[in-house]
């Protein structure tokens, strides 16, 4: 894929912020776009400044949510060079999301070095550890017509964030809010895509969560209303009796997470069983008070681990390992996050390494 470049004059970039720049709140000078047309396919990929994108009222997206996104990030390492965490299969994922919700697919490797680009071109924007730059890939339907059927057009682009902590908590411990009435996706729907919608639908629930003092929400399956999924900006996994890790298995109607896939693969190379399974909420509440559930914790991109603290259920409060973090999160966080910042030896292949400086 060839791109044009297009950037500022040196007087004219930003300068980072240092510090108190929260998740994703401030974004890089430039950013990455390519347009697609049916019978043209993709085409006009530029590299430019960051700017406003103008759409038409009638435009698809705003109508139909027809939209997909990505989260990866970029580390800086102890030698200066940047890292990138298995983006190979953020590139992947982009394009079953994609699938998912009939759009065209991006050619895999010509998205990866877009970034790569992006990411060098911005490379003083990627902060000192322990923060990161967050990667956002995002692809909307811009075809200007109502009806609801597949867009003609779309617009594909790449934005770069600096981020710190997700949770204000760091990590530490979190609150997470069981949800009984509501759900978020089901078995044979858009769960396992990236698309807005799915996030939409977790909003109601996240504001009600947040009123009574919770950091997240944990969904429940559409079916039953019994069976754990995910939460909302991870997935989850309990630690049994210090030593068994069990993640609830994907259905469908779970994001199939790249950090989830790393901590089954990195906990059995440390030595822990992990296994997927259906985890029944009733169950995994009776494991967290009798103790035989030791620990739980959350898994994604933005927070990496995350520690949880207590579980609302209703009206009832159940603390998890009085409420301090375990030490299998607290491995789990030390490897992972050793990895990404290159400060030890990427053993899996897991690391795309950017030189230059």
């Amino acid at each position: 894929m060839h791109i044009e470049i297009k950037t500022l004059d040196k007087s004219e970039r930003t300068a980072p912020p240092s510090d108190g720049f929260g998740f994703c709140e401030t974004f890089t000078d430039h950013m990455f776009e390519q347009h697609y047309s049916q019978g043209n396919g993709w085409h006009s990929a530029t590299i430019q400044p960051y700017h406003n994108i103008s759409l038409d009222p009638a435009t698809a997206v705003l109508h139909y949510a027809q939209t997909i996104f990505e989260g990866t990030k970029a580390y800086k390492r102890p030698d200066g060079k940047i890292n990138l965490f298995r983006p190979w299969e953020n590139m992947r994922r982009f394009n079953e999301s994609a699938q998912r919700m009939a759009m065209p697919v991006v050619d895999e490797e010509d998205h990866l070095q877009a970034i790569v680009q992006l990411i060098e071109i911005d490379r003083n924007w990627v902060p000192e550890p322990p923060d990161s730059l967050y990667i956002r890939p995002v692809m909307i339907a811009t075809e200007v017509a109502l009806g609801v059927r597949a867009s003609k057009n779309y617009l594909h682009y790449v934005i770069l964030g600096p981020a710190g902590t997700y949770f204000k908590e760091g990590f530490n411990p979190i609150p997470v809010y069981i949800c009984e009435d509501y759900r978020r996706a089901v078995q044979g729907g858009t769960g396992a895509a990236k698309t807005g919608g799915n996030y939409a639908a977790s909003l109601l629930v996240g504001q009600e969560a947040a009123s009574r003092g919770y950091s997240q929400v944990l969904w429940l399956d559409a079916v039953e209303g019994r069976f754990v999924e995910e939460v909302g900006a991870m997935n989850i996994c309990f630690v049994y009796e210090g030593r068994r890790i069990v993640t609830p298995q994907l259905s469908g109607s779970i994001l199939p997470g790249i950090t989830r896939k790393s901590v089954i693969h990195l906990g059995r190379d440390l030595g822990y069983e992990v296994s997927e399974e259906r985890v029944d909420v009733h169950e995994m509440l009776a494991g967290v008070k009798s103790g035989k559930i030791t620990e739980v914790f959350g898994c994604g991109t933005a927070a990496v681990i995350a520690p949880v603290g207590k579980f609302g259920y209703g009206d009832e409060e159940i603390v998890i390992n009085n409420y301090e973090v375990g030490p299998v999160s607290q491995r789990l966080y030390e490897e992972l996050t050793a990895i990404q910042f290159g400060r030890t030896e990427d053993r899996f292949g897991w690391t795309y390494q950017i030189d230059g400086g």
